[in-house]
């Protein structure tokens, strides 16, 4: 526990430690806030549902911008082969990066708090839909994270893996779209669903607590981890 905490801080030092995560700050802050309020007033509604839609949106170009360094920053700099040469398991480093990176996530999310604050000192908003709100936004930002890293892991080049986890966002998004689901019906339509993060990420913002569908987001995130440790361990990075 102490490799994972120390490889965590680490990384999470990196991030303050160069423009990148100021850069993140503003920008995701400034864009989701503006498209927020240009619309909230027209709206003539007290309620955060639009500003937590917004967010997933964001997060598929954002967070992989996170997330590529992770190995691929690693391998370029030949500092990788130092790291795991180190007293420290495979899974000990996988999971002490994504702990560094959830965390700057969850800095993140902690700053949109005053949003919420001035929409809730407004009228009667829903504690349920914010509450469910940042559930969804916290567990869809570590699944996204832990495919980012995992495909960070594959390359030493990190525009591919930044390129490659847009793609593959995007099309987890979609896949529960309206507009592509609907040619489909049956079996087919429900795996759609299923592998969509668009209509997990619904329900739970809408402060309806599923249990699948935190299983979704943790049962994937696990996964993509799960993936990450058995690169490393097959040394593929030396390929």
């Amino acid at each position: 526990m102490v490799n994972i905490i120390t490889i965590a801080k680490k990384e999470l030092r990196a991030y303050f430690n160069s423009p990148i995560a100021y850069i993140f700050l503003v920008v995701f802050l400034v864009v989701i806030n503006w498209m927020f309020f240009s619309r909230f007033f027209l709206v003539g509604q007290v309620s955060l549902r639009d500003y937590f839609a917004l967010i997933p949106w964001l997060f598929l170009i954002l967070l992989p911008a996170l997330s590529m360094r992770l190995w691929a920053e690693e391998k370029r700099s030949g500092s990788l082969e130092l790291l795991l040469t180190l007293p420290i398991r495979d899974t000990e480093a996988v999971v002490g990066k994504f702990l560094g990176v959830t965390s700057f996530l969850l800095i993140t999310v902690l700053l949109t708090l005053p949003t919420a604050i001035t929409v809730i000192s407004l009228g009667d908003a829903d504690p349920g839909e914010i509450v469910g709100g940042y559930i969804a936004t916290v567990l869809s930002g570590m699944m996204l994270l832990a495919f980012g890293a995992f495909i960070s892991s594959l390359t030493r080049n990190q525009i591919v893996a930044f390129l490659l986890s847009v793609v593959f966002s995007f099309i987890l998004m979609l896949l529960g779209l309206d507009y592509v689901s609907a040619p489909f019906s049956g079996v087919m339509a429900e795996v759609l669903n299923f592998f969509s993060m668009s209509p997990h990420f619904s329900v739970l913002s809408r402060g309806l607590l599923d249990f699948s569908d935190v299983v979704y987001f943790l049962g994937f995130t696990f996964f993509w981890l799960f993936l990450n440790v058995k690169v490393l361990q097959s040394r593929y990075y030396k390929g």
